[in-house]
């Protein structure tokens, strides 16, 4: 898997967005420059993070899920932690 694409980055900086703004949230003193590079970082991250996620998988799933399907599983988990009541 490779890393986003500038245009597919900014997506997500314009989609995050438009959800921070209808939840009526602010994102403090973070300019847009800033929020384009922490999505830099994240997807950095992921890149270089992906092998080890991988590695912690049961053997059963690391074997048999695809690697999308490994992808949605941590953005579930990733979620749940996170979700707001």
């Amino acid at each position: 898997m490779t890393v986003l694409s500038s245009d597919d980055r900014a997506e997500i900086q314009s989609k995050f967005c438009s959800d921070i703004s209808q939840r009526q949230e602010a994102l403090g003193a973070v300019t847009q420059t800033e929020l384009r590079a922490a999505i830099d970082a994240a997807d950095d991250w992921v890149d270089s993070n992906t092998a080890s996620f991988n590695t912690a998988l049961p053997a059963a799933a690391k074997a048999e899920l695809t690697v999308k399907q490994k992808a949605e599983l941590l953005m579930f988990v990733v979620a749940r932690r996170f979700e707001v009541e």
